[in-house]
């Protein structure tokens, strides 16, 4: 083992890839983790025998890095039906497999989202996305998605009722303003994978992670108060000198010289309620198109029944904006769920929100991956962070694997 002293700054999905990297070439590497747990923004909580992600999380199963580095298998994945349950004013019907299969979705509930021309541009974009490589979307145009839906030809009727709420759900923001390069990505990727989740929750993940490091030391309760040079000075008074460093969190918290660089990160609040039983019945997301404060829900247990307790069903709700007291919002969204089922509200029993403030970076110009180069601030210090790339679980794996190649690079003797 090469005695090089490589740290580490933050054990989420990043930092833990990056760690895993170097391990297999040979380093030691230690992680510092301001908190008690590894997993950044992918954990799971146990409530009352009820699994709670922080927000909800899905994994796509054709993620290049996640086939990489997860056994799904051993993870036990449990999918989405492709689709989507649209809860639109007094109507309920269900959309199957838009993106995967559209032109076998012959239900009448299409002409209800949209109309036949939608139905075959979608299967074209569908195929136009199968064939292009994820290096070529992200050199693509970058301009909002909803202007590209609209320059597409898709009807307004479509682009309210299925892609506003299902993509505002991926992306945290409610006019679709993040770039099609995103856009283009994530369709492929739902019209190629699954959505799922780990039996056991999104904690699964980074523990899964975790578990494939045997020479990382990971400190606890470790916050690092600022990075200058290679010296990491640590909240607690500690210095600590490194050879090289990894900021596998946004660098702007560690390093003074680059505060006001970063855009405000992407909100989200998450809601938990349990029910006597799933009014959806089915793995499938639920979305309400047009001015609700609920932007999608989901029962958990519908697609995994280790999700609840067994004797009641776990509803997870996505809310984007909410400018109002947490009592106010609980009860808002309790009347929202009642009028969408027909179910009394206050038969939705509170169990847990989630007020997460740091849910998605900001980025503005969106890279699938970048030269490991291009990840390096100084000789000794390093970046990862899905803020360099795009925000996915595939791009803090790719940042992190990025990081570990431009420190094993700055080893190697130049000739």
């Amino acid at each position: 083992m090469k005695e090089e002293k490589i740290y580490i700054i933050g054990a989420g999905i990043s930092g833990l890839i990056a760690a895993l990297e170097l391990e297999r070439a040979g380093f030691r590497p230690v992680i510092l983790e301001a908190s008690d747990r590894i997993g950044g923004r992918m954990k799971t909580d146990k409530v009352d025998g009820f699994l709670l992600d922080h927000g909800f999380q899905v994994l796509n199963t054709a993620y290049p890095e996640a086939k990489k580095y997860l056994d799904f298998q051993a993870l036990h994945l449990k999918t989405f039906d492709p689709g989507a349950v649209i809860f639109d004013q007094n109507d309920t019907y269900i959309i199957s497999d838009p993106m995967r299969n559209p032109l076998k979705v012959v239900s009448m509930a299409f002409s209800k989202v949209g109309t036949f021309m939608d139905k075959v541009k979608m299967f074209s974009l569908t195929q136009e996305l199968k064939n292009k490589s994820n290096q070529e979307i992200f050199a693509g145009e970058n301009i909002p998605t909803h202007q590209y839906l609209k320059n597409y030809g898709f009807s307004d009727r479509i682009i309210e009722n299925f892609f506003s709420p299902f993509f505002r759900g991926i992306f945290l923001e409610k006019h679709l303003n993040t770039s099609a390069r995103m856009f283009e990505f994530v369709f492929k990727m739902f019209a190629q994978g699954h959505a799922a989740v780990p039996e056991k929750g999104m904690g699964e993940i980074p523990a899964m992670i975790r578990e494939q490091l045997s020479e990382t030391q990971i400190y606890f309760n470790h916050p690092v108060k600022e990075v200058q040079g290679n010296a990491i000075h640590l909240d607690n008074g500690e210095t600590l000198i490194a050879d090289r460093v990894i900021i596998a969190v946004q660098p702007d918290r560690v390093m003074k010289q680059l505060q006001g660089q970063f855009g405000s990160p992407r909100k989200v609040w998450n809601l938990y309620f349990t029910l006597q039983r799933s009014f959806l019945a089915r793995p499938m997301i639920g979305l309400l198109p047009g001015d609700h404060l609920v932007n999608n829900i989901v029962f958990m247990d519908d697609v995994s029944e280790a999700y609840a307790n067994g004797d009641r069903s776990l509803l997870s709700v996505t809310v984007l904006e909410a400018d109002m007291d947490q009592k106010t919002l609980i009860s808002q969204v309790q009347q929202e769920l009642s009028k969408i089922s027909g179910v009394k509200a206050d038969y939705f029993k509170f169990l847990k929100l989630y007020e997460i403030s740091y849910a998605l970076p900001h980025v503005d110009d969106m890279k699938y991956e970048i030269a490991p180069t291009a990840c390096k601030i100084t000789d000794q210090v390093f970046l990862a962070g899905d803020y360099l790339l795009n925000g996915s679980i595939n791009a803090a794996m790719t940042s992190g694997r990025t990081a570990a190649q431009a420190i094993i690079h700055s080893y190697m003797p130049t000739h």
